[in-house]
């Protein structure tokens, strides 16, 4: 059956369950979307029920959107629309496209915007027929949020034809009549580093992450090899999270013609583009080869289909995909893909945290059925276990306390995205409590434009900080005691005055970026405190450092070696990272409700991914591989 047949055979159920006086003027195919398009927007309005039990029936997403010529005035309705949504909601901006009749409002307060069930939505489409989208005004002004914003806005045409071509793809029957899959490792595999999987059928290609390791001369994944070539012809790529071990190379699949769809939540597009950005820019800085240019970071963002956790959805003709909260970092996912009619169904879980932390709920490990696990392994050796979050959190107040009543200044180098934040809450809710004294964390680097982010998509953060955020109103993000260090007056301000204070700057392992102009003055007091929270890579400067050097080497801006005197007290809290460590990493598996027959580990050096695969055996009873680079799986 040809699409048009497909698209004609869709429209007679759909009419045939509508009320008599509810008619479709034409039908579309826009990405994973079936779009109906009406001249009584109204009458579809007042019978969404009905949309939802036929989406529900046929399996697809279904969305309603109005002719242009029933559209409002975009005047006359701003003004209905302010008197139907309460002030409360603060609504900032009005954005309309005539083209596919959809409105975006953006409000301090969505949650009102929409209304209970939906029900000022629906509201809002009988008064001015247009359809409403809503978005968060981010709390703290994000750079990052506006500039995506902006071009979605500028690139709906090239969006919508896009959408079509892609959607045509998708909703087409399959053809072949063989049944098997297969999955092949491009990077990622006992490694830490450049993740990139390659999930195919007789159908399709689906690429799971496309990072990029920093610790090889030449970081890419197997881009080259015949399974996934041309890169062309690739049905879609998948993103689990933002790092740039897993999306760091994703603008480099359009330099080389890639065309389609990449599909990960709207708070990992955010945060992926920022570390995309930064990524180039240091690399231009550093003199390294830059491996594509900030035009193909927004072609990555044009075609990007953001998708929120538990939404299903089509991504080839036998292929649906379903995100999870992934628990490692804001947007991260476990991706579960559903190949065939009940053929197989296997999940990748990119990293992951079976725990519930600070920012998020433990990663999800309950799915209707699954055949096939793909599972990191980190920290999956037989020694990796993490000291309890409790006691790594006490040591981190104790720690600020000593220094700040020595009158010294706490320094604490973490990367920009998941860890940063974690630090963050601990230290807001003990000086908000009275645990320690009340002196200003300062934030620089990329940790402000990244906590922006995470104050844009807070329905991604755990139960009790939405909780604390949409009914009692309190954002520990937004906390007086945050101060951002926006320049290097500033910063040089900050180092002059010398006042107690806590700050947090990137890089995490001192190979550069703000920290090592504060450890360059503040190294050598004292009375000041070098905090390490996250893992220090053999051969950085802070490997060094927590060894016991007193001098370490650093390079002048003259291009010269100089060295850095370190006299103050270091400190290494473990506890709070983002990864599952090997007891979790087991129970993951060993609580699942629906048990895999297979499972495949990977992300982890050599020795891990095999100890975990050992390990998970002996608890399970389930087949293990720890799987190898260009390896290829049959999986069915």
């Amino acid at each position: 059956m040809i699409i048009d047949d497909i698209l004609n055979e869709l429209r007679a159920v759909i009419e045939a369950k509508l009320p008599a006086d509810a008619t479709i003027s034409s039908l579309e195919f826009e990405g994973p979307d079936v779009v109906v398009y009406t001249k009584e927007p109204r009458k579809f309005a007042d019978n969404a029920n009905i949309i939802r039990t036929i989406a529900k029936g046929m399996r697809k997403r279904i969305v309603v959107r109005p002719d242009p010529g029933v559209l409002l005035d975009p005047e006359d309705a701003i003004q209905k629309i302010k008197k139907i949504v309460p002030e409360d909601a603060v609504m900032t901006n009005f954005y309309f496209n005539a083209d596919t009749g959809e409105l975006t409002i953006e409000a301090e307060k969505p949650g009102l915007v929409i209304g209970r069930f939906g029900t000022t939505l629906r509201e809002i489409i009988k008064e001015v027929s247009w359809t409403p989208n809503v978005a968060r005004t981010p709390p703290i002004k994000s750079n990052i949020v506006a500039n995506i914003r902006q071009l979605m806005r500028t690139s709906v045409d090239e969006r919508k034809t896009f959408l079509k071509a892609i959607g045509r793809k998708i909703h087409q029957e399959c053809s072949s009549k063989d049944r098997w899959v297969r999955f092949t490792a491009l990077g990622g595999a006992r490694e830490v580093g450049r993740s990139c999987f390659l999930l195919s059928t007789p159908e399709s290609r689906v690429l799971i992450d496309c990072g990029v390791s920093m610790s090889l001369e030449n970081g890419a994944p197997y881009l080259y090899v015949p399974e996934v070539n041309p890169i062309s012809q690739i049905d879609a790529v998948v993103i689990t999270h933002a790092h740039l071990d897993h999306s760091g190379l994703v603008p480099l699949l359009f330099k080389y013609e890639y065309d389609g769809p990449v599909y990960c939540t709207p708070p990992t597009r955010d945060l992926m583009a920022l570390l995309q950005l930064d990524y180039i820019d240091v690399s231009a800085k550093e003199g390294n080869k830059i491996p594509y240019e900030s035009s193909m970071v927004r072609e990555e963002l044009k075609h990007t289909i953001p998708l929120n956790y538990g939404d299903v959805t089509d991504i080839a003709p036998d292929m649906k995909l379903t995100l999870h909260n992934g628990g490692h970092i804001l947007g991260s996912s476990i991706t579960h893909f559903h190949i065939g009619d009940g053929l197989y169904n296997v999940a990748i879980t990119g990293d992951f945290k079976f725990e519930k932390t600070r920012l998020f709920d433990a990663a999800t490990n309950k799915f209707p059925r699954l055949e096939a696990l793909v599972t990191e392994s980190t920290y999956g050796g037989i020694r990796d276990f993490q000291k309890p979050r409790r006691d790594s959190e006490r040591k981190l107040r104790d720690v600020v306390k000593k220094t700040v009543r020595n009158n010294g200044i706490v320094l604490i180098p973490a990367f920009s995205v998941g860890r940063s934040q974690e630090v963050m809450l601990v230290l807001e809710e003990a000086m908000r409590k009275g645990n320690i004294p009340e002196v200003p964390i300062y934030l620089d680097g990329m940790i402000w434009e990244a906590t922006a982010i995470h104050t844009t998509h807070p329905e991604y953060l755990n139960s009790e900080l939405k909780n604390m955020i949409f009914r009692k109103g309190w954002n520990p993000f937004l906390s007086e005691c945050f101060v951002q260090v926006d320049s290097s007056s500033m910063r040089s301000k900050i180092i002059k005055e010398k006042s107690p204070a806590v700050i947090i700057s990137t890089s995490g392992m001192l190979n550069g970026g703000p920290i090592m102009e504060y450890l360059g003055n503040l190294g050598p007091d004292e009375e000041n405190t070098l905090v390490f929270v996250g893992y220090q890579a053999e051969g950085t400067l802070g490997r060094r450092i927590q060894k016991g050097w007193k001098e370490v080497p650093t390079n002048a801006e003259n291009g010269r070696t100089g060295t850095i005197k370190i006299n103050l007290n270091v400190e290494t809290i473990d506890g709070f990272s983002g990864h599952s460590d090997r007891k979790q990493l087991i129970d993951y598996v060993g609580k699942m409700q629906s048990k895999p027959q297979l499972v495949l580990t990977e992300h982890g050096d050599e020795k891990s991914c095999v100890d975990l695969a050992n390990g998970l055996y002996k608890r399970t009873n389930i087949e293990t591989r720890a799987i190898i680079n260009l390896e290829t799986v049959r999986l069915i």
